[in-house]
């Protein structure tokens, strides 16, 4: 029985460990919710980042957003870069369509000194949960 269960522990301690690797996500969906999101925000504690692509930010994207899609941030944008467009001492919200690409943004911002926190929610979401959405001007 003991052996069984230390198997069992073993096992899965095995697997969150190849999982964190192989993704190599350092953090984790947010906890908060989307109506502490929403408050810090209009508090201006907090910062939404758009990390999907050009295409689909405009289609449509929460206002008052940033757009730092996720290909940037793994590719081209340094530290001073992406201050530019968040500025400081700041929660950033990262979202995408369903997560994925918003957990993977963390790492990088988190690199850049920020307070990252991934949204799990995605832009659909957001909008049923009360965030306006608006589109660029061209």
């Amino acid at each position: 029985m003991l052996f069984r269960r230390t198997l069992t522990m073993a096992s899965i301690m095995l697997v969150a460990f190849a999982s964190s690797v192989l993704t190599g996500f350092a953090i984790d969906h947010t906890s908060d919710s989307l109506d502490v999101v929403k408050e810090r925000v209009k508090e201006k504690k907090a910062v939404l980042v758009d990390v999907r692509d050009l295409v689909e930010w405009n289609a449509g994207h929460v206002k008052g957003a940033v757009h730092l899609p996720f290909r940037d941030l793994q590719d081209k944008l340094d530290k001073d870069k992406i201050r530019e467009k968040l500025g400081k001492d700041v929660i950033v919200y990262t979202y995408c369509v369903v997560g994925f690409r918003s957990l993977k943004s963390g790492p990088f911002l988190e690199k850049a000194g920020y307070d990252v926190r991934p949204l799990k929610p995605g832009y659909e979401e957001l909008l049923k949960a009360g965030f306006e959405s608006e589109k660029p001007e061209k």
